[in-house]
């Protein structure tokens, strides 16, 4: 128990030293508002912030994030937004607080004035083989987001087969370690636990998932994924300055996908950052490929990982941080776990620059499926919540 106290006290002067080796901001004193934020440790086909974000919007709260690109198989929200035409994620601070003041939601790149010290004490991690220490990983997010200013922030902890953490115990204590964190520091934080034992939504591969996020803004989204993005929004809403608890958050969050504001919302931050919001200006692959069952059943499993292998192999995320990313390529997994199929019935599209590409890509995606003859239990998409 002692061992545990020092550990702890350590923690957070750590987490206090990496906030002031850089610039800090006080979004919420430039404003006079509570401007809030939300963070995930990263998932396949996890593109939340590109929905959230509008919907906290549209309902009356300022939104203001500063996000990172992706590495391997968890795609990076930066990347997904730069495969809208003419988006820029680089802005000065002034234009970030000016912009969350004037349209309501900003996201852009971290600053290199930001929490220098995690990037150089990253490098170490690297090559001392603490990458998944829980410690260093909450210390490493929370003085982020504790530098770039946010009062209140909800934290998407992924679990799973596709998540970093790959067990709920693991995933637990990362959550309560940046909750605490977050708290010393003044911060409103709240975490979910969240299912990445398969991938979010359908669309893995960016310009896919920024479909797939106007399609959900405009109350069509895939079910597990409207849910978190409605669950995410409505516990922000509920600890912004509104006023309202998490059910009437929830609503307001809801209400946004179905009466035009939260679509509205996201077009008016697209263009404030130089983007085209138009679906029509997105990319599209040459090649679409279907992907077949080839027995009956039901979909016991989609394998998060093997998608998300399969989307980096078709050039839509990075095996180093040098890569470019094709942002037109990428995967759309059709059925998912739980899902009745026939043999026949189409899986998954693989979306990709050539026919090569595309036949590689679909026994990947083939393989990932898991099939058995009885229909498997329900497993929600919000697993826990811990605040």
């Amino acid at each position: 128990e002692q061992e545990a106290e020092e550990v702890r006290r350590i923690l957070l002067a750590l987490t206090d030293a990496f906030v002031r080796s850089g610039e800090t901001l006080a979004l919420g004193a430039e404003l006079g508002r509570k401007v809030v934020d939300k963070h995930s440790t990263g998932g396949v086909g996890d593109k939340t912030t590109i929905a959230v974000a509008p919907v906290v919007a549209a309902c009356g709260v300022p939104f203001g994030k500063m996000s990172g690109r992706g590495l391997g198989h968890t795609g990076g929200t930066l990347d997904k937004l730069e495969s809208i035409p003419g988006f820029r994620v680089e802005l000065t601070t002034e234009e970030f607080v000016a912009q969350v003041r004037e349209v309501g939601v900003a996201v852009i790149g971290q600053t290199l004035e930001l929490v220098p010290a995690d990037k150089r004490l990253y490098a170490l991690r690297d090559v001392t083989a603490t990458v998944d220490n829980i410690s260093l990983i909450a210390a490493s997010i929370m003085s982020k987001k504790i530098a770039a200013g946010a009062d209140a922030i909800v934290l998407d902890v992924k679990v799973g087969d596709g998540a970093f953490m790959k067990s709920e115990a693991d995933a637990r204590a990362l959550a309560e370690a940046m909750l605490e964190l977050g708290r010393r520091a003044g911060r409103e934080v709240v975490s979910l636990i969240t299912d990445m034992d398969q991938p979010l939504g359908q669309a893995v591969g960016n310009a896919l998932e920024i479909r797939e996020a106007i399609a959900t803004l405009r109350g069509e989204g895939p079910p597990d994924f409207t849910e978190l993005v409605v669950t995410a929004a409505g516990h922000l809403l509920a600890r912004s300055d509104l006023g309202v608890g998490e059910a009437e958050g929830r609503a307001r969050a809801e209400r946004s996908l179905t009466d035009g504001t939260a679509l509205a919302a996201y077009e008016a931050w697209i263009e404030a950052q130089g983007g085209d919001p138009s679906e029509s200006a997105l990319a599209r692959a040459p090649v679409v490929r279907e992907v077949r069952a080839e027995r009956d059943g039901y979909v016991a499993r989609l394998r998060a990982i093997r998608i998300g292998q399969a989307a980096v192999h078709l050039g839509a995320g990075r095996r180093t941080k040098e890569d470019d990313i094709d942002h037109a390529v990428g995967i759309v997994c059709r059925k998912k776990r739980g899902c009745r199929v026939d043999v026949g019935d189409t899986l998954a599209e693989v979306h990709a620059r050539d026919d090569g590409a595309a036949d590689a890509c679909a026994r990947e995606v083939l393989g990932a499926y898991e099939f058995v003859d009885t229909e498997p239990p329900v497993q929600p998409v919000v697993l826990d919540l811990i605040s």
